[in-house]
């Protein structure tokens, strides 16, 4: 096991993600232990502004465009937050590529394989 790894919470809406993730940053940071804490769509300034669009009650995204928005919020984090700090400190993610999967490609249809081939 990697002493420093990506943990990923996923599930649906009221599952108990953010609260177990919550949990266990509480547990990192009482035991001294660096880790990072993000949640998808958003995590930092890039993704945010990408959540913020995403959620708006105005917005009415054809199915490709709302995936590939919420592909560019991940690569925001990945770039900017998970490269830099992989194997540095534990990474805990609210959702990942497990929810593009279900909301995306069973939720609203697309083709499993394309959100497949475009998830990171």
């Amino acid at each position: 096991m990697y002493k420093k790894p990506i943990i990923v919470f996923e599930g649906i809406e009221g599952s108990g993600k953010s609260l177990h993730i919550n949990n266990v940053a509480v547990y990192l940071k009482n035991k001294g232990i660096k880790y990072i804490k993000i949640r998808e769509p958003g995590g930092n300034r890039n993704s945010e502004k990408i959540r913020r669009l995403i959620l708006s009650n105005k917005s009415n995204f054809d199915k490709i465009t709302d995936l590939l928005l919420y592909l560019a919020a991940r690569n925001e984090n990945i770039v900017n937050i998970i490269k830099k700090n992989i194997g540095k400190k534990i990474i805990l993610i609210d959702r990942f590529t497990d929810s593009t999967l279900a909301y995306q490609g069973f939720g609203r249809g697309l083709d499993i394989e394309l959100i497949n081939l475009l998830n990171i």
